[in-house]
């Protein structure tokens, strides 16, 4: 089989691997689309994403959907399935304190499809084909394309952002940054009830992108137009700390600021004076726990997030579509890999 593998900082390789066999309690797909997350963008360029680094080479990709291929003993699952997948398997059996039970995302060690945080690492899911646990499959609904069910990962990583703000509905939303994800917590927030949502980048193409999402309004950084004040309800998705003191100021007094966009794990320079005395509580928003069976459910109940593919590139040509979704001047939002020929 074919597969995007990361070997080193700037060297995408497309390589022949052995195809999978599925074992017990494992089912094998065929892969049919993927989506390029900054993630992968970061194991590409620098050899490392956040404090994960690189030892071997990495098969990329998190965000896949396809098709059951074949199982492995002990599975029941019918072969043509469409599915997406949980890219999360806990290590070990560690038992979570009693104040953080069920929050699976906050185990100390998972194997995240597509990361170097362990070692071996884990490979991910743009290639062919991949094995996975049974129990990391989630079908999609009918009518829900596997180009749709590969954008379930990161909606359910904006579904989780919501889940920590608290009640949404009926309520005035600021989000910060208008990337993918900053774009899918505005479908996210308006799918849960939000009256209005208010988006702010520096790029007139992102916010395009996010009107079609549904935001009802839109703030240009880049020409000089200012946040909003006093919002109640407000999600950080940049990552940008000279981003924080501006979007602190913007939270109202009292409010609720949700940290989505990963923020460095280095020192950097931040304005953080207003989160003492405006008292507003930053909440921290990681990955998710099954919020996926959320956004699976979701999309199989009509919201549509498909305005934000703006391009699609075969698996061979998987380098060039990370140049596309790195490249900030491109106009992408969300770009796909082909993976395998889309059955319908």
């Amino acid at each position: 089989m074919k597969a995007a593998v990361v070997h080193g900082p700037g060297d995408l390789r497309i390589d022949t691997l052995p195809d999978p066999e599925p074992g017990a309690g494992e089912v094998l797909v065929a892969m049919e689309w993927g989506g390029i997350c900054g993630s992968d963008l970061a194991y590409w360029r620098h050899g490392a994403s956040g404090t994960a680094v690189l030892e071997h080479p990495l098969v990329l990709g998190h965000e896949v959907a396809g098709r059951v291929a074949g199982v492995g003993p002990g599975v029941s699952v019918e072969v043509g399935l469409p599915v997406t997948v949980h890219p999360a398997e806990p290590v070990g059996d560690t038992t979570l304190p009693e104040r953080i039970a069920g929050r699976t995302n906050l185990l100390p060690r998972v194997r995240y499809f597509g990361s170097a945080a362990l070692h071996p690492h884990t490979d991910g899911g743009f290639s062919e084909l991949r094995v996975v646990r049974a129990g990391q499959l989630r079908p999609l609904p009918e009518g829900v394309s596997t180009r749709q069910g590969a954008l379930a990962e990161p909606l359910a990583v904006a579904m989780h952002a919501v889940h920590r703000a608290g009640a949404v509905s009926g309520r005035t939303v600021l989000v910060n940054g208008a990337g993918p994800i900053g774009c899918l917590l505005v479908a996210a927030a308006k799918f849960a009830g939000a009256a209005t949502v208010i988006v702010a980048d520096l790029a007139p193409s992102a916010l395009a992108i996010a009107r079609r999402l549904g935001a009802d309004h839109v703030v240009d950084l880049g020409s000089g137009d200012a946040l909003p004040d006093d919002v109640e309800l407000v999600f950080e998705a940049s990552g940008a700390p000279g981003a924080l003191g501006g979007v602190l100021h913007a939270t109202a007094r009292g409010g609720t600021l949700v940290q989505v966009g990963n923020l460095p794990g280095k020192p950097a320079t931040a304005v953080l004076g207003d989160l003492i005395t405006r008292e507003i509580t930053w909440v921290g928003s990681y990955r998710f726990v099954d919020e996926i069976t959320d956004a699976v459910r979701a999309l199989g109940e009509g919201l549509d997030v498909s305005p934000l593919i703006t391009h699609t590139f075969d698996l061979d040509r998987a380098g060039e579509a990370l140049a596309v979704a790195a490249d900030r001047t491109s106009g992408s939002g969300k770009v796909l890999l082909r993976l395998g020929e889309e059955r319908r």
